[in-house]
């Protein structure tokens, strides 16, 4: 019989029923059944004292473990048998464990008991996060510049930047005339920015540093680093004069080159010969050129007659070719003149695109003045009277085709202008005429525009749909509810 109640029971060392043993001892005595946990908003991480901020989901066993770990000192006279999370609304800022426990009680007798401890989920933000939304809280700045009128090399950097992910860690990212600031709250993140951007795109740098504070006692300093990237004032379509001696070096090629793209190091293609060359970046900075035309100084030639040269004599020393292009001699006139008889002689680069009658722009050496140490020192002779460029296409037909987009960084931006628009839209088209960059960036198909038919195709380079991606929309979570939020 029970000691206490008289119900005949089973014997055990308590001589007590189940109901009179808990009604005497209670083994959940002392373990609190309420607690705070601090979760950060801005980048949904909770807090784990006494200062590491951990990224959970909801009901994950890392936020158990932390829960567990704020009442670990209370749970050392027990036995912690289970424990899990019982379902609460995501947004009720509570977080509730089932805990299963067993402790030996009078005389040898192990009682177990379930319980519920409830956390209040409190909003607290992180250092980090402080950092960033104080926007003027930084260790490091990497201020990347390109002395040039067009942007189209910082739209490529921009694109392999977003591709490769390289803007997490930045606190700031804020744009000015003739370049971006990225700030950092540390300088190896800084470095990190700079080790990728010599590796990406031709370019030198520079470092500095400033000392803020300094503790005599501890012997700590504390600095804040300025880390100058400046890349080559060259993009692509533009005409470039070579010193005569780096000519001579690249295989005896012609001073007046085209630049046909900027990755990692400079295209270079010469109109007469097709023949090729790379120049990195510290190649140019011992022998810098400028580029002789600004892309605004583009004028359309249309063609009157147009001959493919099939065979050319290689000269003495010659290095390779370009198989992508074919070599023609044409017969130009501007446009602007078509009601003279005046017509350009040249020879091109792009006899495989271009027909009769067709518009293509390039730019007029034979009546304008070139303001450059090299150009002026040539012979006359060997300067060309009109260099092609690219193939004129409708732009605002090539607009409303275009079905696809790409992301841009989020960044502070000065006022823009209709020009900045003009540049974006000249590297849209060249990102569609040239596969060779297409394939390092992230190119998302625009569901908004329907793909039309070919039918009323006017030649112009497209984007194929095997080269798009699906841009990703999380708009509910796995139950359809409205929980997305909260999701990691």
């Amino acid at each position: 019989l029970c000691c206490q109640c008289g119900v005949p029971i089973p014997p055990n060392p308590a001589n007590m029923c189940v109901g009179c043993l808990r009604a005497q001892v209670d083994i959940t005595e002392g373990i609190p059944k309420q607690g705070t946990v601090h979760f950060c908003k801005q980048c949904e991480r909770y807090l784990q004292p006494p200062g590491t901020w951990i990224q959970c989901a909801l009901e994950s066993r890392e936020l158990l473990a932390l829960c567990l770990k704020k009442i670990k000192a209370s749970l050392s006279k027990v036995r912690l048998i289970d424990a899990g999370f019982i379902w609460t609304e995501p947004h009720s800022k509570r977080l509730k464990l089932k805990l299963t426990v067993q402790k030996e009680v009078i005389n040898g007798a192990v009682l177990q008991q379930v319980f519920v401890v409830e956390y209040v989920v409190q909003s607290q933000m992180c250092e980090d996060c402080h950092r960033i939304e104080a926007k003027d809280f930084w260790k490091a700045v990497v201020q990347v510049r390109q002395k040039t009128v067009h942007k189209k090399t910082f739209y490529y950097l921009e694109q392999l930047i977003l591709k490769h992910r390289l803007h997490q860690n930045t606190l700031r990212i804020k744009e000015i005339h003739d370049g971006l600031d990225f700030y950092y709250s540390s300088k190896q993140h800084a470095q990190k920015m700079v080790d990728f951007l010599q590796c990406t795109v031709p370019s030198r740098s520079k470092s500095s540093q400033r000392l803020i504070s300094h503790d005599i006692h501890s012997n700590v300093y504390n600095y804040k680093s300025t880390f100058s990237v400046e890349i080559v004032p060259i993009c692509k379509d533009n005409v470039v004069c070579l010193s005569p001696k780096l000519a001579q070096s690249l295989g005896n090629m012609s001073q007046i080159c085209v630049c046909i793209r900027v990755t990692s190091t400079i295209h270079l293609i010469d109109p007469r010969t097709l023949q090729i060359a790379e120049i990195d970046g510290s190649t140019y900075w011992r022998h810098p050129f400028n580029s002789l035309f600004h892309p605004k100084q583009l004028e359309e030639f249309i063609i009157m007659d147009i001959n493919r040269v099939h065979e050319k004599k290689k000269g003495a020393g010659a290095g390779a070719r370009s198989n992508k292009h074919t070599l023609a001699e044409a017969w130009v006139r501007k446009t602007s003149e078509l009601d003279t008889d005046h017509q350009y002689f040249c020879c091109t680069h792009l006899g495989h695109i271009l027909n009769p009658g067709d518009l293509v722009l390039g730019f007029d050496l034979a009546n304008c003045n070139l303001n450059d140490e090299f150009a002026n020192k040539m012979n006359p002779q060997h300067i060309p009277d009109v260099v092609l460029i690219k193939k004129s296409y409708d732009r605002s037909k090539r607009q409303r085709r275009r079905n696809w987009k790409l992301k841009e960084l989020e960044r502070d931006r000065e006022a823009t202008d209709t020009d900045d628009e003009r540049q974006y839209q000249d590297f849209l088209e060249d990102l569609e005429e040239d596969e060779t960059i297409r394939k390092n960036v992230n190119i998302y198909r625009n569901a908004d525009i329907p793909v039309e038919s070919d039918t009323d195709d006017d030649g112009a380079p497209r984007i194929s749909l095997a080269e798009m991606l699906e841009d990703l929309h999380i708009s509910q979570d796995a139950t359809g509810g409205e929980g997305a939020e909260m999701l990691t």
